[in-house]
Order: structure tokens, then sequence, then C-alpha cells
């Protein structure tokens, strides 16, 4: 069976990793189930270009366009208050979910437990099922109290993973940053991927 995996993208900076990141996934044969908040449409614009729309289907319509190698079977978009999305509901996790970025907000919100809005009730509810949670906190630099949320998380099991690229693969453009950071990502749920060359291997 394919895996199922959650996307989560929230209001920090980091879009080119969030979409680079589904561009992936939706090249596998996972189910890929796409949340998003609010504030993730401004920095979507701002930061790509581009325009992810308050409705999920029209947002899915979107995503497809953005994605044409998707098999659209495989995408779910669900809004922040869909409470009869699988994800909501401990009896149908996903495999795994990922949340990149992760505002500081949201990582604050998972860690108290809060779940006041359907990203923060998946991210407890795979936690609480023992499933993998991977965070992708962009902000810098760390206040005492983000570090303090990212301590609890990990101690609760997730997966804190900042964007931090490595340069040992000589990287000549952007794009290859941003690869680096979602091939780390990809590693952490499991997933194979070629985007880059790893440690030890002939150049």
């Amino acid at each position: 069976m394919s895996k199922t995996v959650c996307l989560a993208l929230t209001g920090a900076s980091g879009m080119p990793y969030g979409l680079r990141l589904l561009d992936c996934l939706l090249a596998t044969d996972c189910q890929v189930q796409v949340l998003y908040s609010q504030a993730s449409q401004v920095v979507a614009r701002q930061e790509m270009d581009f325009d992810l729309p308050s409705r999920p289907a029209e947002a899915k319509a979107a995503l497809l366009a953005r994605f044409p190698h998707a098999n659209p079977a495989k995408l779910a978009v669900y809004g922040r208050e869909e409470w009869f999305a699988p994800v909501a509901s401990g009896s149908n996790p996903p495999d795994a979910m990922i949340v990149c970025p992760c505002s500081m907000g949201t990582l604050a919100a998972i860690a108290q437990g809060l779940a006041d809005n359907l990203i923060e009730r998946a991210a407890d509810v795979v936690l609480k099922e023992g499933r993998k949670l991977v965070l992708v906190p962009r902000e810098t630099p760390f206040s005492a109290i983000h570090l303090e949320n990212m301590l609890r998380l990990s101690r609760a099991g997730a997966v804190i993973l900042p964007p931090s690229p490595g340069f040992y693969h000589h990287p000549q453009s952007v794009q290859d940053i941003v690869d680096f950071v979602v091939a780390r990502v990809l590693d952490q749920v499991g997933i194979a991927h070629q985007l880059m060359q790893r440690w030890g291997e002939a150049r």
C-alpha cells in the first residue's frame, strides 16, 4: 500500500521549500493531503507569485495546474475548519505529517496541544498515534521560547528539522539549496529521491 503523507503549509517564510516538497511528493505513489493556513496564502503570493485560493477545491485546481505531472486522485486539499477530514481523527491518521514551512505560532500551538484548527489537530493526532511528525521551522534567531517549544516537541516524538542547508555538494543555484533541505525531509519520512548526491558517493 502507498503511504499517506500530510503536508501543512503555514505562514513562515520558506514557501519554496514547501512547494518543492509538494512537487516531490506528488511525483511518488503517495497519497498527499495538503492543509494550509491563511497566512501561508500571503507568503505564497509574496515569495512565489503563487495565488493559493481560500476554497480547498480551487486550491487543489491551482496546485494541479502548477504541478501537471500530479495524479489528481492522489491529492486531497482540506480547509482550516474541515473537521471531517481524515487527518482530524486518530481512526484515520496519515503515515507521516510534515509542516513546511512551520511558523513559530504553529509550532507553539502544537507544542501546547491546542488543536484549534485542522493543522494543529492533525499534528496532535499524528503525535498521539505515534506517527512521524516533521516540523521545518523557518525563523532566525530562535528565542528561548522557540527553543523550549522545540525541545518539548522533540521529547514528544517530533522531528525538528530547521532548513539549514549543507554545502558539501557544491550547490550551483538556489534550487540546489532548496533541494538539499527537501531531501532531508523526504529522508525523514522514508521516501526515496534523487535530489542530490549523498555524502561519500562519487561525484
